[in-house]
């Protein structure tokens, strides 16, 4: 194609881009250093829960007991060690009695009580060595955070003859915070070094590998810039920051790899450098356009959801894509117009190969060939597509095998066993699992409102002693018009005869209003939420992603086919979360505790982002196919073209991204380590079986009907769709006629100046 016509398309985005590439840059890193000021100390305000339901039944009675029955909820323990002289030693009693005192006068902390005042059995320890002081932290996450750090030095460690630790629900929370936060940090000290040489392998030259980690690094403060903003209004979660940096670089990665492969492919092929800018984002831009929205879309679905761990990676995840998609298309296009030709500069990869001259990545002479189609990536497709049916059962057999374990997941709450063994708070959680008799955790807590006689107390409470599941009821303990009992069931705090025991309770008759509220309820509660929305999140992300497929291809089934196989895609990380979190396969080599179930929002947040980020990849791979097919007609040939051409920058920013999760998923959380290895297993399956196997095979196999759409579709993507841009109109007339279909759509005959309509 001339130069000429390439330039006569380049359309208005590409001139205000371009026009003062100077101004953007700069003007960018102005707004990129008050990121980071907005931005400073955003995981401080940020919280370590987010799993219930704030609309549930268990969330209303657990803040009436915290207002009625500050003492029912305790979620500060203070574990005291009285060695070998046992707890009910004279002198021990009465220095734990000063130590009670002390803490019951600490503004924040009210409700408490410990053994030595009640002598309740539950708060001393079964070789009569420990016991406990209990008490609760009011406010929110933050303030309750706030407390504890202003009043657990002061009772941590030696008190006199005694040897306190600081445990419990709000010590677990904010340990999990700051281990996050410094396993964050030890993540992007990983991550940043070894993404930068893996693009300096990809890319050669050091100028051009930059330019992706640029980008990153502009998303993800932008991010927390923005997600310091959003703490001001609601609940963040503290795992969101894991996402943040995830994505920030993962994405950025892709889509700078997209655009300065395809800016280099241009001046490869002599084009002048504003043309080559301007071709390159009406063709790569507009591929990174849509799969930013794809990402994005999938992200938002988890907006649905009330829980607020899971809305925190919906507002991080939909931040950094948009952010980062911007900086791909506004920043990256006014550096590639500054740098031109030297974008190619600093090839260090003649330090290990003798100076000899690599080829540009993905230009079709890698290979060794001008067309781009004989290849490795080329004759990987054309063995697939003459074995379709073969590699197509083959692969999706061994996907659906891979993902069968998930098939025995069981669903529970995260507790302080997500923490490392060395942890305080799970030291002394694990001591009163062990040494304290009964289920600790496990009580389940009965609010009654309205008002009751003793007899009709009585009479609930020895019902409901005669269920089956229950081993015994204590209380009521009565305020004015409102009551509870504590319900110890007979089974674990999650088990599944507990959590039928909660809606047994709930169906229980009563003469006054009943809640029930404990670590079973949430979970039940949490549960039905999941279920209830999860339709509705499930049906936007795919009814968006075929609409916005099908404006970029013009075709019924490409749509269809990227929605089925990005969800096979995920079978090898759900059977994985499975097989290894779950069961606990592997646990001793990757220094996690397994509990035997996963907790409940983490499947929902996994398939969002996965299923976003191989919709990333498959529309790297369509667009380029479907390019092909717009110029020349050619079924099979465009597969293998688009295989060819993409195949290595996809392999090349899957193993990236997976990197940046695998160093996510050294943390000492095991959510954290979940999420990291789990999307890092989906991202390689995703790139190399299904885009390399699975897409060609099911491309052979649909054969030209892959293009085809009828009449009323055809003419909607004509007036709203795009393609990417390149297409010989006289081929793509022939090939539409001899289709059936929409193969390089009508929209394309009508040639440069329709395409105008929706360029870049």
């Amino acid at each position: 194609m001339s130069e000429v016509n390439r330039g006569s398309r380049i359309g208005g985005w590409t001139r205000f881009v371009t026009a003062r590439p100077r101004l953007s840059l700069l003007v960018a890193l102005v707004i990129t250093a008050l990121a980071v000021f907005a931005g400073s100390g955003v995981g401080d305000r940020m919280g370590s829960g987010g799993w219930e339901d704030p609309a549930a039944s268990s969330t209303y009675a657990t803040k009436a007991l915290e207002r009625e029955f500050p003492a029912s909820q305790p979620n500060l323990l203070l574990l005291v060690d009285a060695g070998h002289k046992g707890v009910d030693d004279p002198a021990v009693a009465a220095e734990a009695r000063r130590l009670t005192e002390r803490l019951a006068a600490e503004d924040g902390v009210v409700g408490v009580g410990s053994y030595w005042q009640t002598r309740a059995p539950a708060l001393r320890a079964e070789d009569g060595g420990e016991a406990l002081i209990a008490a609760r932290i009011v406010g929110t996450e933050k303030e309750a955070g706030e407390t504890l750090e202003r009043i657990a030095p002061e009772f941590r460690g030696t008190q006199g003859s005694l040897d306190v630790s600081v445990g419990g629900p709000v010590a677990v929370r904010h340990e999990m915070q700051a281990i996050i936060q410094e396993d964050l940090l030890r993540a992007e000290l990983i991550a940043l070094p070894v993404t930068l040489v893996l693009l300096v392998m990809v890319f050669g030259s050091a100028i051009a590998a930059l330019l992706p980690l640029g980008i990153g690094i502009v998303a993800i403060l932008g991010t927390n810039a923005v997600l310091r903003g959003i703490t001001e209004i609601t609940d963040v979660s503290v795992f969101a920051q894991n996402l943040t940096t995830a994505l920030g670089l993962g994405l950025a990665v892709d889509y700078a790899l997209f655009i300065v492969r395809r800016f280099r492919e241009e001046l490869a092929e002599g084009v002048e450098v504003r043309d080559a800018v301007g071709t390159t984002l009406r063709t790569a831009g507009r591929t990174v356009l849509f799969s930013a929205l794809t990402v994005a879309v999938s992200l938002a679905a988890m907006m649905v959801f009330p829980q607020y761990f899971l809305r925190s990676f919906a507002y991080a995840g939909i931040a950094v894509v948009l952010l980062a998609a911007a900086a791909a298309l506004i920043l990256l296009p006014a550096a590639l117009m500054l740098l031109g030709h030297r974008v190619n500069s600093l090839d260090l990869r003649r330090l290990f190969g003798k100076g000899r001259k690599k080829p540009i990545p993905g230009d079709g002479t890698a290979d060794g060939t001008a067309d781009g189609t004989s290849g490795g990536w080329g004759r990987t497709a054309a063995l697939v597509m003459r074995r379709a049916p073969l590699f197509a059962v083959a692969t999706a057999t061994g996907l659906v095998l891979l993902g069968l374990p998930f098939l025995g997941v069981k669903f529970g709450t995260a507790d302080d066993r997500q923490l490392p063994s060395s942890a305080e708070a799970r030291v002394v959680q694990e001591d009163i699992r062990s040494g304290f008799p009964g289920s600790p955790g496990g009580g389940l807590e009965v609010l009654g409102e309205g008002g009751a006689t003793a007899a009709e107390y009585a009479d609930y409470r020895d019902r409901v002693a005669a269920l089956p599941d229950v081993l015994r009821v204590d209380g009521p303990v009565v305020s004015g018009d409102h009551a509870y009992f504590t319900v110890l069931p007979r089974g674990e705090a999650v088990d599944q005869d507990t959590q039928r025991l909660v809606r047994e309770l709930r169906a229980e008759p009563a003469a006054f209003d009943t809640s029930v509220t404990g670590t079973a309820a949430v979970l039940v509660d949490s549960k039905d939420a999941i279920a209830d929305r999860l339709p509705l999140a499930a049906g936007i992300i795919v009814v968006v992603t075929l609409l916005l497929v099908f404006l970029l291809t013009g075709s019924v089934l490409i749509p269809i086919q990227a929605v089925a196989l990005n969800a096979l895609s995920l079978t090898a990380m759900f059977g994985a979360v499975v097989w290894v979190f779950q069961d606990g396969h592997l646990s001793g080599f990757l220094g996690f505790t397994p509990t035997g179930d996963i907790e409940t929002t983490l499947p929902v947040l996994m398939f969002c982002v996965a299923f976003g980020l191989s919709m990333d990849y498959g529309v790297f791979l369509i667009s380029r196919i479907k390019e092909e097919y717009d110029r020349g007609g050619d079924h099979e040939r465009s597969v293998i073209f688009g295989l060819q051409r993409t195949g290595g920058l996809i392999t090349a920013a899957a193993v990236i991204l997976a990197v940046v999760m695998v160093a996510i998923g050294t943390s000492r959380v095991t959510n954290t380590m979940m999420l990291g290895l789990g999307i890092a297993l989906a991202v390689v399956m995703d790139a190399m079986v299904v885009r390399s196997l699975l897409v060609p095979a099911v491309m052979k196999l649909t054969g030209r009907a892959t293009w085809w759409a009828p009449g009323p579709l055809r003419r909607f993507h004509d007036r709203f769709g795009v393609s990417e841009g390149g297409s010989h109109p006289a081929a793509v007339a022939g090939a539409s006629d001899s289709a059936g279909g929409t193969g390089g759509s009508d929209g394309a005959v009508s040639g440069a100046g329709e395409r105008d309509k929706v360029g870049v």
